[in-house]
């Protein structure tokens, strides 16, 4: 009996995602693209926006593909915990955070340990935490004289930019880069590696032997 085949070349049923976003989705947009083109095993099953205005919902909406918004102004402390509801519906393999701008709490990460993906447009540790996002970040890079920066791929954790991690692209930092500029080459990194990231995710290549490392860590 032959094996059963999914996608091209793939052996195993496509990983289930559900990407979490807050403005115009452009890194899901590079996902969601590459799942349709076979080079990542997944399926963009839903598509969460903090905001309601962001225009990464209607991306996701002309793929057909369910879109909700959960604000922390309507929700509050309460946002996380709702959001699970709405997840736990699709069983995600992975959760993406693709440019989310809220503040991952403790319902979400208990619902989905290990199995929540960040990009940061910065080489972490450096330049991580609360108020590093958007243009904060890469005006911080200036400022500190760096030569490199680049995104960087990791688990979410309990912490603000503190998982382990997974994957990391330098950039080159030029003489006359502005934060603006800067910006744009670091996304364009950012497009890339998060897609290679997550087909090695969805490939089970990288995964666990992060996890496994963290937790010794953790142990010691």
């Amino acid at each position: 009996m032959k094996a059963k085949k999914y996608g091209k070349g793939y052996k195993t049923p496509p990983k289930k995602l559900v990407v979490l976003i807050s403005g115009t989705g452009s890194n899901m947009t590079s996902i969601l693209t590459a799942c349709t083109n076979n080079r990542i095993n997944g399926k963009v099953v839903a598509v969460i926006s903090s905001n309601a205005e962001a225009k990464g919902l209607i991306t996701a909406k002309n793929h057909g593909i369910d879109t909700y918004v959960f604000s922390k102004k309507e929700y509050g402390d309460a946002r996380d915990t709702e959001m699970v509801k709405v997840i736990s519906r699709y069983q995600p393999d992975f959760v993406i955070l693709a440019g989310y701008l809220g503040i991952i709490t403790k319902p979400l990460l208990d619902a989905y340990p290990m199995r929540i993906i960040n990009i940061h447009p910065a080489l972490l540790p450096k330049h991580g935490g609360k108020n590093y996002f958007g243009l904060n970040v890469h005006r911080a890079v200036i400022e500190a004289g760096d030569k490199k920066s680049g995104p960087t791929v990791h688990f979410v954790d309990e912490g603000t930019d503190t998982g382990p991690i997974i994957n990391q692209q330098k950039v080159e930092v030029k003489k006359n880069d502005t934060p603006e500029i800067l910006q744009k080459r670091v996304l364009k990194a950012e497009h890339k590696l998060f897609v290679k990231t997550i087909r090695q995710l969805c490939n089970g290549k990288t995964g666990a032997r992060k996890i496994y490392h963290y937790y010794r860590r953790k142990r010691r």
